[in-house]
């Protein structure tokens, strides 16, 4: 079994929940998704995380989704699963069944509440307690999403504290200082070296790499580009690196509006065959006519500037 460790890198996608129209998870969606992303040659999977609609599904539904993705996996690559939960006995119910399933580590935000670092420490403690010395946690700073922000200095402070967290899934606006300062503080003496993988729907990917994040955990629909923006930028060609996120930030961009933004992902990967129906699970949202025929001129023109670049390499 591989464990995420302080130096995992590359492109942990993290993957959508596919449901039918009728609100119900799509199993053999999720096995055709699972596919498509191995495909796409990532190196590994983070699941019922927030674009994975996980606060919309039950407790049976979370472990019946990890369970058949973990298994379509096969051990092929790590896979993360995301066991937020307001309650400290459901997280570590979920994480302990994750683990069993095979999962790779598990990822935790810190519960909602007062933007304290003694209460934010204190908790993850708790967690680390709770879980036991040997499940490798994913701390998720998302502070736009859960409210809690937390500082370098807590991130640092934990990391040394609590050794089984071994990566940052770094997602705070603007947060390009953030990365060098955890990067630059963590693998000194004072303090272990933390992997960094970056959401923000990698939006800022070159830039977080050059800042020396270790790679990408975040959902767009075209994970082929962060793998080859990540694998390029690693071996040293930052301008190609650069010319390959150019060339499809115009739908990358697209994806990011706020509140809107998971329907466009779903909508990209049902038109590339990865799962049958885009429906996002009630409330959410829904794309109108107008949108889809938007949304498929963007993809187009993507894929044309996609295809000049390839012939110009």
């Amino acid at each position: 079994m591989t464990f995420i460790d302080r130096h995992t890198r590359g492109v942990f996608i993290i993957a959508a929940t596919p449901f039918m129209e009728t609100g119900a998870v799509d199993e053999a969606s999720i096995d055709s998704l699972t596919d498509f992303y191995l495909g796409c040659g990532v190196d590994g999977m983070t699941i019922l995380g927030i674009m994975g609609e996980a606060n919309k599904l039950t407790g049976e539904e979370a472990r019946a989704v990890a369970s058949r993705i973990l298994k379509r996996v096969d051990g092929r690559v790590p896979v993360v699963v995301g066991v937020s939960s307001p309650g400290l006995d459901n997280l570590s119910s979920l994480a302990r069944f994750a683990m069993d399933e095979g999962a790779a580590g598990v990822m935790v935000a810190p519960t909602p509440g007062p933007a304290v670092e003694d209460r934010v420490r204190g908790y993850f403690h708790q967690v680390c307690e709770a879980l036991g010395p040997d499940v490798p946690i994913c701390l998720q700073d998302y502070p736009q999403t859960t409210g809690v922000p937390i500082s370098v200095e807590t991130i640092l402070t934990l990391t040394r504290d609590c050794p089984q967290i071994v990566m940052l899934k770094h997602e705070d606006a603007p947060g390009l200082r953030k990365v060098s300062a955890v990067r630059n503080r963590s693998g000194t003496s004072e303090t272990p070296r933390l992997s960094i993988l970056c959401g923000n729907g990698g939006l800022y990917l070159p830039q977080e790499l050059a800042r020396g994040a270790d790679g990408a955990m975040t959902g767009f629909a075209y994970p082929e580009m962060l793998v080859e923006v990540v694998a390029t930028h690693q071996a040293g060609d930052v301008e190609r690196a650069e010319d390959v996120f150019d060339a499809y930030l115009p739908i990358l961009r697209y994806e990011q509006q706020p509140g809107y933004g998971l329907a466009v992902r779903k909508a990209v990967l049902k038109h590339r065959g990865a799962i049958a129906c885009a429906a996002t699970r009630a409330p959410g949202p829904r794309l109108d006519a107008t949108d889809e025929a938007e949304l498929m001129r963007l993809i187009a023109r993507t894929e044309d500037k996609v295809k000049e670049l390839s012939h110009g390499s």
